[in-house]
């Protein structure tokens, strides 16, 4: 489940981003992609409509690496 929560955030983010897909994998930090609150929010709302959860904003937001994001997120969907 990871490997498609962590393909999904990497999809939404090199979009964000201008980044091809490749670029990007679960080591990416936030703080190396000059990552805004604006990210973060397309991000979680993307992943709220993927896999029909709510994402809490704050705590993905403490999230240091894409890889720890998709972490976050699938504790969610274990819940």
């Amino acid at each position: 489940m990871k490997e498609k929560v962590l393909n999904k955030i990497i999809e939404r983010g090199s979009r964000i981003w201008g980044v091809e897909t490749t670029q990007l994998n679960e080591d990416t930090l936030f703080a190396d992609m000059n990552a805004k609150s604006t990210h973060y929010s397309q991000i979680t709302t993307y992943l709220e409509d993927e896999f029909d959860i709510e994402v809490p904003y704050m705590g993905f937001k403490r999230c240091k690496s894409l890889g720890e994001a998709a972490d976050y997120v699938v504790s969610l969907l274990d819940e």
